[in-house]
């Protein structure tokens, strides 16, 4: 098995052309927020950012495939007092673009930062918003079961003539459940909420996620050979969970910097530079971009694995 990772430098709404037409089986990325990273990205306001995403997610629509998913880690700041509303703005013309909003996932950070503020506590949870181009998509549910937990030992061992039934709520909301069901089982679904610590160790990058949220993605709506994109790759954690799992990957990022950690990161034998036949800008490139990599350039990798 031939498992491939590309790494473009580069604006993603420029590089994101560079890709064929649903090609794509998973999108996981998490672009600069509105009016934060801007030592590193610039920084969008927020009234703007609508805008600025839009020509970026009409390429990702174009790219992923029918059966694919798009999950967008993304988080309102609070702006004067008051959370911004540029997220639910951004879902409301990504619907309109023709993207279908399937699902929110919440990453609820277990060792968030601390502090206080006058008027709210602090922000322990983010988003990750679930996109589709299509109703059915590939989705292996089994690949993130849980463990039961201990209360199924007790509970299960003497069930009444009840709970072999699908008894109603006694609430009167309309839901019921047979606890029968759940005999035989060591595993359980999970919820829609992730509780994942943040990056403490130095990935060179502001903002970088935890291994184990793209990992969860990828177990769930993936399959060993198939594509994984990032768009905004950041130092590339994406690409080397990715790369771990025997998934094909495509980085993108605007910082030669991080292009070049995520060169460091993957750490593998076999590498070479090539560039792509495009027209490299003669002027300086706007926004804080680093000197030393041509916007274009593609870093490849790849390597044989026997299975």
């Amino acid at each position: 098995m031939q498992i491939t990772t590309n790494i473009y430098y580069g604006d993603s709404k420029d590089q994101l052309k560079l890709l064929s037409d649903n090609s794509i089986d998973l999108i996981v990325t998490s672009p600069p927020y509105a009016d934060q990273r801007k030592n590193t990205y610039g920084g969008i306001h927020p009234d703007k950012y609508v805008n600025w995403f839009l020509p970026i997610s009409e390429q990702l629509l174009r790219v992923l495939k029918p059966t694919g998913t798009f999950i967008l880690n993304i988080k309102e700041k609070v702006v004067n007092g008051e959370r911004s509303i540029y997220v639910m703005e951004l879902i409301i013309e990504m619907r309109k673009q023709g993207w279908l909003w399937t699902e929110e996932f919440i990453w609820h950070k277990k060792n968030c930062y601390p502090g206080k503020w006058p008027n709210r506590f602090r922000d322990a949870w983010e988003r990750l918003l679930q996109f589709n181009k299509e109703k059915k998509f590939k989705m292996y549910q089994e690949e993130v079961m849980v463990p039961m937990g201990n209360w199924a030992n007790s509970r299960l061992k003497n069930l009444s003539a009840t709970d072999k039934t699908r008894a109603a709520s006694k609430a009167g909301s309309g839901f019921g459940k047979n606890i029968s069901n759940w005999t035989n089982r060591n595993k359980a679904y999970p919820t829609n909420v992730l509780h994942l610590a943040t990056e403490c160790n130095n990935k060179n990058h502001s903002a970088a996620f935890p291994e184990g949220l793209p990992e969860w993605f990828i177990k769930l709506f993936t399959k060993e050979s198939d594509t994984v994109l990032d768009p905004f790759m950041g130092s590339g954690t994406t690409l080397v969970v990715a790369n771990r799992m025997k998934r094909n990957s495509i980085g993108i990022d605007v910082v030669s910097e991080y292009c070049e950690a995520a060169r460091k990161q993957l750490n593998l034998a076999e590498l070479s530079f090539f560039e792509k036949k495009v027209e490299y800008e003669k002027s300086e490139p706007e926004g804080p971009i680093a000197i030393g990599l041509p916007r274009g350039l593609q870093i490849n990798f790849q390597r044989q694995i026997e299975i």
